[in-house]
């Protein structure tokens, strides 16, 4: 399929999850490349200051991603504003992590209306306006969590596999219109979802190499793409290799640590803003 090309040269980007991490490294290389990044982020004043590093502070807008009047308020401002959207980076999400038995409903609720509802909701608000203009690219920030099972986050992986199977569907449903949908499926990422997490030989990456994935995806328009890249091999590997070899592989990487190896007292901060997050609005 041959969309058409966006320029990131006086593009329109609206990022969720903005202010930190993924969202914050991605926004920075859009705005480096020549595009106005809008920042969305449930911390509005960060994700102010944020987009007044890049261009104008009320490009930075407090959005909650489980809300569609939240994120259609956002849509509407960057509309109003700037007058289109050309890529929507569907970035925000939490991860708790435990056993899913103890994790409590409102908690996996909420990973569930952030994770799963927030990148519907994107899809739904951006897709509409993209298809009148025949042009436009979306990308969803997933994760490996929504490729491979991992004990102590079923919850997350749950939410990741319904972004991945979502992100694949809407893309294939919307082809014919010009509009383009990327999964980018990282695997671990250096930011504040795996403090406190012993990640041993698990294959991490920084933020800045997941940002530049989203930003290339406006060029390849790939459907899926993993980060690091030979993690792409996956689906063949579980396919082919034996059911015990690849738990002897899982023992090795730890892949239980979620369970046994996470040290609460560093990982608090985010646990307490994931409990926040799962407080009725």
């Amino acid at each position: 399929m041959t969309y058409p090309k966006i320029d990131l040269d006086g593009a329109v980007v609206v990022v969720t999850g903005g202010a930190r991490g993924i969202g914050k490294a991605a926004a920075e290389l859009f705005a480096a490349r020549g595009a106005t990044a809008c920042i969305g982020d449930l911390d509005g004043d960060v994700a102010a200051e944020v987009a007044g590093s890049l261009s104008a502070p009320d490009l930075g807008y407090t959005l909650d991603v489980a809300s569609r009047e939240s994120f259609a308020a956002m849509i509407g401002g960057v509309l109003d504003r700037l007058g289109r959207i050309d890529i929507l980076v569907n970035n925000a999400g939490i991860m708790p992590l435990g056993d899913f038995i103890d994790e409590d409903d409102a908690t996996s609720r909420a990973t569930l209306d952030i994770n799963v509802w927030g990148p519907i909701h994107g899809l739904r608000l951006v897709l509409p306006h993209m298809i009148d203009r025949g042009s436009g690219h979306i990308v969803n920030v997933a994760s490996m969590a929504g490729k491979i099972a991992i004990p102590g986050m079923a919850v997350y992986n749950a939410s990741k596999f319904a972004a991945v199977g979502l992100s694949a569907s809407v893309r294939e449903e919307y082809a014919h219109t010009g509009v383009s949908v990327s999964a980018v499926l990282p695997s671990a990422v250096r930011t504040r979802l795996v403090s406190g997490v012993t990640l041993g030989h698990l294959p991490t990456v920084d933020p800045d190499q997941v940002a530049h994935a989203i930003v290339d995806s406006v060029r390849t328009r790939r459907a899926q793409i993993t980060v690091p890249g030979y993690l792409a091999g996956w689906d063949l590997l579980d396919a082919a290799v034996p059911g015990p070899l690849m738990r002897l592989g899982r023992r090795f990487i730890g892949d239980r640590r979620a369970l046994t190896a996470v040290d609460h007292t560093v990982r608090g901060e985010y646990d307490r803003a994931v409990k926040r997050q799962a407080e009725p609005r």
